[in-house]
């Protein structure tokens, strides 16, 4: 599977390695493609289009 880059800021980047570290994470990468893949899975259990946009405005994705 091929690897993409993402930007970040510094002090957010600091908080995930320290979490990844504390919550015994390989590396931060690892930790934030596991947050990600669950939150993915929480969206993708929507029945619908609707339902969706209801769930990332929740979570504040969108407005």
């Amino acid at each position: 599977m091929g690897k993409a880059k993402v930007k970040i800021e510094k002090d957010l980047f600091d908080k995930v390695k320290k979490f990844a570290e504390m919550s015994g994470y390989t590396s931060p990468e690892e930790f934030i493609t596991h947050l990600l893949e669950k939150e993915i899975a929480k969206i993708e259990e929507a029945d619908s289009e609707e339902e969706i946009k209801k769930k990332l405005k929740g979570l504040g994705y969108i407005s």
